[in-house]
């Protein structure tokens, strides 16, 4: 099969638990790093599926890879090739299918619950899984492009997954790992100082603290998505 393409934004926000996912799967991937000026494809056919990570950056910024990052977006949709999308991620594919990305009411970093949908398709995707804590660090938000299906809620931010077809957008991160966490705290310390009124955001003590008992959860919740989205992979 033709290999899944990750997109990789940030040197600390890679694919995480979703590569690990892969590699135990035998499943073929290449990381493009954008954040070392790696160009971005022309052409989305050269892939079975494109996944986008996270970024500090909004993707309503003048950044030069933007503009064809999104083109590549619609082309995959136009294709039927199916995308998945992280945070900075699901922002990249709802801003190339229509949506709009803008501010969150509040910052939301550190661990929160999110609750599933009550719809068909939310149970297609999740099962009997109902609610979960999953790990959060943004400030936007995306809207739901038309024909998407709302998935994921959380008390800070009314959209944090959706799906058109076999594409899948979050706002959350169900890829995290412990080092991703360890790293990010550090990186975001600063970030973490300015926002520490809001009721949404955690200290990096608790985040830490709360790995041992919240990751083997999140993973078995990434591992239920990833199944279902490989399942729209031409093989």
């Amino acid at each position: 099969m033709k290999p899944i393409a990750i997109f990789r934004h940030s040197p600390v926000e890679g694919a995480g638990y979703f590569a690990l996912f892969l590699t135990q799967h035998c499943i073929p991937w290449q990381m493009i790093h954008i954040d070392r000026g790696e160009a971005v494809p022309a052409d989305a056919s050269a892939f079975s599926g494109l996944v986008f990570m996270g970024g500090p950056m909004s993707v309503n910024d003048d950044l030069p890879w933007i503009p064809p990052v999104l083109q590549l977006i619609r082309d995959a949709h136009a294709q039927d090739i199916p995308l998945l999308g992280h945070c900075l991620g699901g922002q990249l594919i709802s801003k190339a299918l229509g949506g709009v990305v803008s501010k969150n009411p509040v910052k939301e970093i550190g661990w929160g619950e999110v609750e599933v949908a009550h719809n068909e398709i939310a149970r297609h995707w999740f099962g009997d899984i109902e609610r979960f804590d999953s790990f959060h660090w943004h400030g936007e938000t995306f809207s739901l492009p038309q024909g998407a299906v709302h998935l994921l809620s959380s008390k800070h931010c009314a959209n944090q997954a959706y799906v058109i077809g076999k594409h899948l957008a979050m706002q959350c991160h169900v890829e995290m790992t412990e080092p991703m966490i360890r790293d990010w705290c550090e990186v975001g310390a600063d970030e973490v100082r300015a926002a520490s009124s809001s009721q949404a955001v955690q200290s990096a003590q608790v985040m830490q603290q709360q790995m041992s008992d919240k990751l083997p959860q999140l993973h078995h919740v990434a591992e239920h998505l990833y199944r279902q989205w490989l399942r729209g992979i031409a093989h």
